[in-house]
């Protein structure tokens, strides 16, 4: 990492990652940790949540957002944390089939985790960045809450029920010194978009960069998967100096997709 591009702003600050253990949280985490905030990695795999917080210096926290149970005692989860004053809310999951075959469990689950998570800990947090007049919710979209893609009808709804999340938290939050935002990345290089090019690559008969080319990355200009770090330099914007007014917006990390 280019040392030159840290901030240090959040020195003494306390930052919470949703999905923290890995590919895009697990960036994030680093990131944040690296411009001087504390870090709570939370996620299922407690694990990979305890490896992340240790790379980082910070903490992890096991939890399940697809656990009904879960979600409704997050509220106690939160009071147990000293603070939060930043919130990545990252953690994610995928199932894809066509609406007539999707299995309503599935789309529950997704949503769950992609949506209702998201507004369950948005709500716990807010009343102490309101008392402390400050805080910085990131929600990690995608380009899939601009655009639909077949066989995702949960996926993508939930991702456009984000950025509509987002944008009601920034109106109210507007002059309390809170900013709600989206990242919206393209296909961004992890394990489950790596697996997912090579299991298409074997079914298909083709090569790996053909089914980035020809399939995945079909209607992106820009033809490269976007790595984790690429997001995490933006969520770290969107905590850093002079971001007092970036709020209520949607950054599209999407290699040109959605400008076709």
């Amino acid at each position: 990492m280019d040392e030159t591009t840290l901030t240090r702003a959040l020195e003494g600050r306390t930052a919470l990652v949703t999905g923290g253990a890995g590919g895009i949280g697990r960036a994030v985490a680093a990131r944040l940790a690296a411009d001087g905030a504390h870090v709570v990695v939370l996620d299922r795999d407690e694990e990979g949540a305890r490896a992340a917080a240790e790379e980082v210096g910070g903490e992890p926290l096991a939890a399940d957002l697809g656990d009904p149970e879960v979600l409704d005692g997050l509220d106690a989860l939160v009071a147990g944390l000293p603070r939060v004053d930043v919130l990545v809310n990252n953690a994610g999951l995928q199932h894809v089939a066509a609406v007539e075959d999707f299995d309503p469990a599935q789309f529950q689950l997704v949503h769950r985790v992609l949506l209702e998570a998201p507004f369950r800990l948005t709500r716990a947090v807010l009343p102490g960045m309101y008392e402390r007049g400050w805080g910085r919710l990131v929600h990690i979209s995608s380009a899939h809450g601009h655009r639909a893609s077949p066989f995702k009808v949960a996926y993508v709804s939930a991702k456009h029920g984000l950025e509509g999340l987002s944008k009601v938290v920034a109106l109210e939050a507007a002059g309390r010194g809170v900013t709600s935002n989206t990242v919206a990345p393209g296909y961004v290089r992890t394990a489950l978009v790596e697996n997912q090019v090579a299991d298409q690559a074997r079914s298909h008969g083709i090569t790996e960069e053909e089914v980035l080319e020809q399939v995945l990355l079909a209607r992106t200009p820009v033809k490269r998967l976007i790595e984790p770090a690429e997001v995490a330099h933006t969520v770290a914007h969107l905590c850093g100096p002079a971001s007092d007014s970036l709020t209520g917006a949607s950054y599209l990390l999407d290699g040109g997709w959605t400008a076709s």
